[in-house]
């Protein structure tokens, strides 16, 4: 299974960067999917394939990896536009609504989408969801000194939520903004992300959520079909 789903996301980064265009300022997007779209793209700019690029990465991560490339980066404040921005995804249902934050990252992705002329998402078929958080949970990017105030009025909101732990060091993940997560689900799922991110950003201490409402134009789903490794391009109902 592990094989199959990088065969899709190999498919579907690859897609992706056919949307790209020489003189483009382009948002880079975190996470695996994300990682082989601009890996594709560095590769298509030493083909000489693209030119005049000029990336804005969404973390700490994607900025490394865009550099080592070769890829020209630049700032959000340093832009005064976005053509087209690329990014992956936890979860996407029907309406194009997305779960993302799984790498902590959503402050600066939300940025991003929110920003740019188009903002595509790039996601294998397993992201597929009917309704967000009944199986990914939602992020919630918190203040250090404000954390346990938070996750109890999460609560009284109906929400159950965590600390996010760091996995090989001791203690919390901390963001690229230097802030904390929590990971909150919902009994049932959301069943209103538009409300639900409203409400969540409204509470004293929080940064941001990884609700992305409204921000999407386009999903291209890597799939597997008689074997092999495609793309589907993702109709919103």
């Amino acid at each position: 299974m592990a094989d199959l789903q990088d065969q899709m996301k190999q498919a579907v980064a690859l897609a992706a960067t056919e949307q790209i265009r020489s003189g483009m300022v382009v948002g880079l997007g975190s996470g695996s999917t994300a990682a082989l779209m601009i890996q594709a793209l560095g590769a298509k700019l030493k083909r000489g394939e693209l030119s005049d690029i000029t990336g804005v990465t969404t973390s700490f991560q994607g900025e490394v990896l865009a550099a080592e490339l070769g890829i020209p980066l630049k700032s959000l404040n340093a832009i005064d536009r976005i053509d087209l921005a690329i990014d992956g995804a936890d979860e996407v249902d029907p309406g194009f609504q997305l779960i993302k934050g799984g790498g902590a990252c959503h402050v600066q992705e939300k940025l991003v989408a929110r920003r740019a002329e188009r903002f595509v998402v790039v996601v294998d078929a397993t992201k597929l969801v009917d309704r967000l958080n009944l199986g990914f949970l939602l992020p919630v990017e918190v203040l250090p000194g404000a954390w346990r105030q938070v996750q109890a009025q999460l609560g009284e909101m109906g929400g159950e939520a965590q600390l996010r732990m760091a996995v090989r060091k001791a203690g919390p993940v901390v963001t690229d903004q230097g802030n904390l997560v929590l990971d909150v689900r919902f009994a049932g799922g959301i069943a209103d992300p538009a409300g639900l991110e409203k409400d969540i950003n409204n509470l004293p201490g929080v940064l941001e959520n990884g609700l992305f409402v409204n921000l999407t134009d386009q999903v291209l789903v890597g799939e597997i079909s008689d074997g092999v490794a495609g793309v589907r391009d993702l109709v919103r109902r």
